[in-house]
Order: structure tokens, then C-alpha cells, then sequence
């Protein structure tokens, strides 16, 4: 007997045999953004190691970015400094003790008595003494002094910051070396009050410089001033006058070293920067930078490690590139939040420790200057673990280590 079923009977869909394949349907989105999903997955699978992993990076750009603005900060304070100092002349001579830079009060000091100058014939001499103005306050709240030949007599140039220092306004007066003076408004970089020569000179102000320049049409050359000075005439400004040398005279132009194509200013300001870069700050920052070079390279090895039986599930179904995108989707995604991190804190500490030294200007040179560190700690952290990590058979990579 045959049984019959109801016209109307809906049929029941044909069931899935051994041998039949199935449709797979792609997730929703592009690669990229399946990488980064999976990428955010996995951070919150373990939440613990990508914090320490940030933080250690972090701690890296940080350091980096706090160095760095302080001394791109200096770098350009002294490149102001030296300008305003030199004057545009061609020959600048030091005494014995050579120049540095005050951060504080933004200007060129040297460590010695003003020097006694004698120049070719028909060049003029001007002599700049520079010191504290006595009385303006310590360090945070001093004013720099400076003297020039050729200011205006009864006057007190001072810079804005000079003003807000002292508490003053164009117009208001001054008492410098028992001479009232009037107080008008100047440009210029640092916190300096210029006055005439004989004035600082009355205030006890005995340490400075002197300036060379030719006559007009006249070139003036190196030999000319080695000779009339009795002085070593050099251009580069790292070079420190001996002991008992009686001072040296840079020649600002580069004279000394013809196609060259940095200033002696560039060249002064390398220099005042690399010192930041060579001081105790400096040493500091690098072990920042090593501790948490040290901290990256190890929070990823170890979850490499971690993650050896789901890397190797992956590659003996034929995912084996995957699992280098999945890992450096994920790598990325913490890099960039602990350069962010580092970056924004950095720039934090500048800006309340020492507000002086930061802007936004020598912060993004900084903050550019950290980026620099990223790839080569990417590689080491990331890449190279993970790519030799996939070197390995699938079966290696599913058996348990002794």
C-alpha cells in the first residue's frame, strides 16, 4: 500500500549531507574594519596586558616628548638670544670664559670680565655689558641688564616680559645706577631692559662683549682680525676659549668654513639644545625610554606566547597570513593609543612643570620627534615575534610546551 500526501503539503527542505557544501557569507565591512574589530576584541579579552603594554609605550613617548620640548624650546631662545647679541656683525669676541645661555632671563651671559678690545684700523668697537638689573628679583622674576653703545641716553628699552616682570608700562620710570630713565616698550625676546653703556656700567655691570664691524665697503677678513686682536678667530661655537687666551672671536658670517649652509646662530642654537639633551634631564629621559622599550618588548613576546594554540588553529586551516594581519592590527591599535598617551602627557608636564619652556610650536616638533622611535619599536615588539612565531609548523604551535 502506497502512501500519498496532500497536494498541499509544503515539502521539507533537503537536509545537509556529508558531502555537500555550505555557503560561507563574508562579515559585514571592509577588511580593514574586520581587522580592527577583531583588533578591539582581543584588547578586551585581555584588558590587563594592553594596559600595561600602552602604559610602557606611553611612558617611552613621554619622556621622549618632555626632553625634546624643552630643549626645541631652548634651541629657539637661544637662537633669539645669540641674534640679538651678535647684532648682525661679522666678529663677535668673547673673554676667556666663554657665553651660555640664561633660560630664565632669554639671554647670552658670559662667565668673565668685559674684554679689552683693539680692531683694525677704522672698524668700530661696540661693547655690550649684560648682567641682572639689580634689584629685579631672582631667578623666575629677574630682569637681564644689558648695555649698549648707541642707545638712546635717559631711556630703558625693555622687552614685554621685561614690563611684566617689573610691574612697569611705557612711560613709567626707571632708577638704574642712580640715573632715572624713562621706560619705553621695545621687541626683542627674553625679559632685558637696554640701557646706554655708561649706565650699566654705573649699575656694576662688568661682564660682556664686544662686537667687530669694517668700514663701509670694506671687507673685512679673518686674518685682519687675528691680527690686530691677537685672538683665535674660529666660527664654530662649540670651540672654548683656552685658559689664559685672553678670549676668542667668532666670525659670525662663516667666513671660516665657506659653503657651509648653517649659520653660525643654527649652528650656536644645535649646540644650546644638545646640552638639555646631555644634561641629567636628558639621562632621565632615556631610561624612560629604555624602561619602557623594555616593558613593550616584553608584554608582546609574552602574549605571542599566550596565544600560540589559537595561532596555530588558525594556520592549519590555511590562515597562517591572518594571523600576522590580526596580531599587527592589534599592535597598531595599541601603538597608537599609547602615542597619543605619551604625547599628551608629555606636553602636560612641560606645560605645569615648566610652563616657561613650552608652546605648541617646539611641542609638535617633539611630539613629531617621538614618532620617529614608533617603527623600530614596532618592529622589535611586534613584527619580529609573531612573523617567527608563523615560521612554525601548525602542529608545533598546537602541542603543549614541556
Amino acid at each position: 500500500m502506497t502512501a500519498t500526501l496532500p497536494v498541499d503539503t509544503p515539502l521539507a527542505p533537503p537536509a545537509v549531507g556529508a558531502g555537500r557544501a555550505t555557503e560561507v557569507r563574508a562579515a559585514p565591512g571592509s577588511t580593514a574594519g574586520r581587522l580592527v574589530r577583531f583588533a578591539l576584541a582581543n584588547v578586551r579579552r585581555r584588558p590587563e596586558r594592553a594596559v600595561l603594554a600602552v602604559a610602557g609605550i606611553g611612558l617611552a613617548v613621554a619622556a621622549v616628548v618632555v626632553v625634546r620640548t624643552i630643549a626645541a624650546s631652548y634651541q629657539a631662545t637661544g637662537a633669539a638670544a645669540v641674534t640679538a647679541a651678535i647684532d648682525d656683525a661679522p666678529y663677535w669676541v668673547v673673554p676667556e670664559g666663554g657665553v651660555s645661555l640664561d633660560g630664565d632671563l632669554g639671554v647670552v651671559v658670559t662667565d668673565g670680565a668685559l674684554p679689552d678690545v683693539a680692531a683694525p684700523r677704522g672698524w668700530t668697537v661696540t661693547e655690550v655689558r649684560v648682567g641682572r638689573l639689580p634689584g629685579s628679583g631672582g631667578a623666575g622674576s629677574g630682569v637681564a641688564l644689558v648695555g649698549r653703545a648707541g642707545s638712546a641716553p635717559g631711556q630703558a628699552l625693555a622687552t614685554g616680559e621685561a614690563l611684566d616682570r617689573l610691574g612697569l608700562a611705557a612711560g613709567d620710570t626707571l632708577t638704574v645706577g642712580g640715573e632715572r630713565l624713562t621706560v619705553e616698550a621695545a621687541d626683542g625676546p627674553g625679559a632685558v631692559v637696554t640701557v646706554v653703556a655708561a649706565v650699566a656700567a654705573d649699575a656694576g655691570i662688568d661682564t660682556g662683549w664686544a662686537t667687530l664691524r669694517p668700514p663701509a665697503g670694506v671687507t673685512g677678513t679673518a686674518a685682519d682680525v687675528r691680527e690686530a686682536t691677537g685672538l683665535a678667530v674660529v666660527s664654530d661655537p662649540a670651540h672654548v676659549p683656552a685658559a689664559g687666551s685672553g678670549g676668542v672671536v667668532y666670525a659670525t658670517t662663516g667666513r671660516e668654513d665657506r659653503g657651509g649652509i648653517v649659520s653660525f646662530d643654527q649652528k650656536m642654537a644645535a649646540l644650546l639644545g644638545g646640552k638639555v639633551t646631555s644634561s641629567a634631564l636628558g639621562l632621565v629621559a632615556q631610561v624612560g625610554l629604555v624602561l619602557g622599550f623594555v616593558i613593550a618588548v616584553t608584554t608582546f613576546v609574552a602574549s605571542v606566547q599566550e596565544r600560540r594554540r589559537e595561532f596555530g588553529i588558525m594556520a592549519s586551516i590555511g590562515l597562517t597570513d591572518e594571523v600576522l594581519y590580526f596580531f599587527l592590527a592589534e599592535s597598531l591599535l595599541l601603538f597608537v593609543a599609547a602615542y597619543v598617551l605619551g604625547a599628551l602627557a608629555g606636553g602636560l608636564v612641560v606645560a605645569t612643570v615648566v610652563p616657561s619652556f613650552f608652546s605648541l610650536a617646539t611641542w609638535a616638533s617633539a611630539v613629531g620627534m617621538a614618532a620617529m622611535y614608533l617603527p623600530a619599536l614596532g618592529i622589535v615588539a611586534a613584527l619580529i615575534p609573531v612573523h617567527r612565531l608563523v615560521q612554525q609548523r601548525p602542529v608545533a604551535l598546537l602541542a603543549d610546551e614541556a
